[in-house]
């Protein structure tokens, strides 16, 4: 009797141990990986679809302990949210002088800014009307025209500063809708309520089916390459990881991906 009731003590025993062990093993394992980690990215209207469709996800598929969110808008506004003081890791923008205007007020790592894109500036028309533009100068037939706000979006800047050296812009002015953003510029001509816009070739591409490139803006007019800056923002607590995704952009593989949808790497 006592040699059973001895035994039933050992076999007791050995279960508390083992789940003991097994909770320590558990609980090392939860140790000793890496913790989720999550980072926001401020990018530029013009590259939700690219990173939303496939570079945030290869990303993830690569990582995943990381998830990765994105916020677009216009850059400006986007600058503005910054200094506001939104949450973010990463700013992507469409223009230079946004990133500047972060830089001087050292709301970025100045050591992080790389040159990632170069986009174009287009003229785009509904698919219909296709017939009555030939060139960049027949916006001018447009009764409505859509293009960015120039005080916060870099596509309207690239615009005012375009129809400025062509002589055009007090004329097309006075008949302009002023979108938020490129994209919002994109949806007002791909819907028919703008007769012409300017936006990103990048944009224009996406609308294929219900829009059409007349032509793009020259450089000449241009006193700068559309170029898309990106830097690690100094609010960030995940320094990091925002500067491995940074890299991730910046590779061989990321930028045949941009490519795909229209954009240059910035040389």
């Amino acid at each position: 009797m006592k040699r059973k009731a001895y035994i039933y003590i050992l076999l007791i025993a050995a279960i508390i141990s083992s789940f003991t062990g097994c909770g320590s093993k558990e609980a090392a394992s939860k140790d000793s990986g890496k913790k989720d980690v999550s980072i926001l990215i401020a990018a530029a209207a013009s590259l939700e679809a690219s990173l939303e469709k496939s570079i945030i996800p290869l990303f993830e598929e690569n990582h995943p302990d990381i998830k990765v969110q994105g916020t677009y808008d216009g850059s400006g506004k986007l600058a503005l949210q910054i200094q506001e003081g939104i949450p973010g890791d990463i700013f992507i923008s469409a223009a230079a002088s946004s990133m500047e205007v972060l830089k001087g007020k050292e709301l970025i790592y100045e050591d992080s800014i790389v040159e990632l894109l170069e986009n174009k500036l287009v003229l785009i028309v509904p698919k219909a009307s296709r017939g009555s533009y030939k060139s960049f100068e027949d916006i001018i037939n447009a009764k409505t025209i859509a293009i960015g706000d120039p005080a916060s979006v870099p596509a309207g800047q690239y615009a005012k500063e375009v129809l400025e050296a062509m002589g055009l812009w007090e004329e097309v002015s006075q008949r302009a809708s002023l979108g938020t953003n490129v994209t919002e510029v994109l949806q007002w001509v791909a819907e028919g309520s703008a007769e012409a816009g300017l936006v990103y070739a990048t944009d224009a591409a996406l609308e294929g089916d219900k829009v059409e490139v007349i032509e793009e803006a020259q450089e000449e007019f241009l006193k700068s390459r559309i170029i898309y800056p990106a830097g690690i923002i100094r609010a960030t607590e995940n320094k990091e990881t925002a500067e491995e995704f940074l890299d991730f952009l910046a590779s061989e593989e990321v930028k045949e991906i941009f490519k795909s949808y229209g954009f240059y790497p910035a040389e």
